[in-house]
């Protein structure tokens, strides 16, 4: 006669498996967590990691710790988030390029993104602003585009990597234009700002969050942005400036390893979605052009793989390579 449980362990089971998943959900966090940013400190990554992971600290009252893991467009410390033990003390803060950018560019992958990797939530978009360094006199998107088909090759520009919106989008700006450009790929953008500031970089199509301040303090000149944003409200758009179809953008969010128990990827969610709604939180965003999105898991699940698709078609469309 094949084993049966007795029937009362098997009831007892079934009592408490609904509760399983609550306790597991109220019992998080009870330690420390480790929030992965997979670019350099002075990026807009890093700026909206640091935003959330204060918040989450301040609402949960346990602490929730940035570690800087930059390099290959964002892959390395996606790879290591990704590869965690899934228990929700690993987390990951990435940008687009990781997310929606890497898969469909890369031939190979270190890690899955859809097997690998738990979508949470969408944090926020971030502006994308093309500046040009005071030296080269550009004053408008136009000036820059003349010179770029005047001497082509000649003006550098760079980026995170092929695998950043950042390379991608003065790429789209090249399809639409026929300038062209040379690109240096960097870790992070934040040592490409460096080279930009001094001169040795004419000009990027970055991030507002990360680039404002030295818009603000005159170091760098704001061309034109991919929508309008009231930090730069004379600036104007792509589509204003006559490219509408140059469709690139920036976002943040939050991923988990993928066996993480869905009731902490559920908990996770809800906090990032309280600290969305903050006002003191939306501020601090705000201040760094960061537009709060939150989003469930299933609706950015959805988003993701639009956003693959998109960026795919450009890529496989003018035959960029990893480099």
């Amino acid at each position: 006669m094949a084993f049966q449980l007795p029937r009362r362990t098997v009831l007892g089971g079934i009592l408490l498996a609904p509760f399983a998943g609550a306790f597991a959900q109220a019992a998080w966090p009870a330690r420390p967590v480790r929030v992965i940013v997979p670019s350099s400190p002075g990026g807009g990554t890093d700026a909206f990691g640091r935003i959330l992971a204060q918040a989450l600290t301040e609402q949960t009252g346990q602490s929730f710790v940035v570690d800087n893991k930059p390099g290959a467009s964002g892959n390395i410390g996606a790879d290591i988030a990704a590869k965690a033990e899934p228990d929700g003390y690993t987390i990951l803060v990435a940008s687009n390029s990781s997310l929606g950018i890497n898969p469909v560019l890369l031939k190979t992958m270190p890690f899955d993104i859809e097997r690998d990797l738990a979508p949470v939530t969408r944090g926020v978009m971030a502006p994308m602003v093309v500046v040009a360094s005071p030296a080269t006199g550009w004053k408008t998107l136009k000036d820059l585009v003349d010179a770029g088909k005047r001497e082509p090759g000649k003006f550098f520009y760079g980026s995170a990597g092929v695998g950043s919106p950042v390379y991608v989008g003065v790429r789209m700006i090249e399809d639409a234009t026929g300038a062209r450009f040379t690109h240096v790929p960097y870790k992070g953008v934040a040592p490409a700002y460096q080279d930009l500031l001094s001169g040795r970089l004419q000009f990027m199509f970055t991030d507002l969050a990360s680039i404002d301040q030295h818009i603000k303090a005159g170091k760098v000149v704001a061309l034109a942005v991919n929508q309008k944003t009231p930090l730069l409200p004379n600036v104007p758009t792509l589509g204003d400036a006559g490219y509408p179809g140059v469709r690139a953008w920036t976002s943040f969010s939050v991923m988990a390893p993928a066996k993480v128990p869905p009731a902490i990827v559920k908990r996770l969610g809800e906090e990032v979605g309280k600290a969305m709604r903050n006002p003191a939180v939306v501020q601090r965003l705000e201040q760094q052009a960061l537009i709060p999105v939150h989003d469930t898991p299933e609706e950015f699940a959805a988003e993701l793989r639009k956003e693959r698709q998109h960026w795919g078609e450009f890529i496989r469309r003018n035959n960029i390579q990893p480099e």
